[in-house]
């Protein structure tokens, strides 16, 4: 009973280190290129800009690392690309203007 209770209890943890996210502040080359979409090129860039400073959020990121987008940024996110442990979230649209009053 108490062998089952702990293999249970390694397997949860198994599962939750997997599912973790991937911070772009901590993760190795290895990490990053493990993600659908980023090769060498694109981690040695994030890597380069991260040795100047770590990412302070995903706009960051963007304005810092040449290569990457809104596009990417929402596809890596949810793969489990985050900064700051924080997963991207896509601006809002910004509102229609209002026609003209005559």
């Amino acid at each position: 009973m108490m062998l089952k209770i702990f293999l249970f209890l390694i397997a949860m943890l198994y599962a939750t280190v997997c599912l973790a996210g991937t911070d772009v502040n901590k993760a190795t080359a290895a990490d990053l290129d493990s993600i659908k979409g980023i090769g060498p090129a694109l981690s040695g860039k994030i890597l380069d800009e991260r040795k100047k400073a770590n990412f302070k959020d995903w706009n960051d990121l963007l304005a810092r690392v040449k290569g990457m987008g809104q596009k990417n940024a929402v596809k890596f996110s949810a793969q489990g690309l985050t900064v700051n442990e924080l997963a991207y979230k896509e601006p809002l649209a910004a509102p229609l203007a209002e026609p003209a009053k005559k």
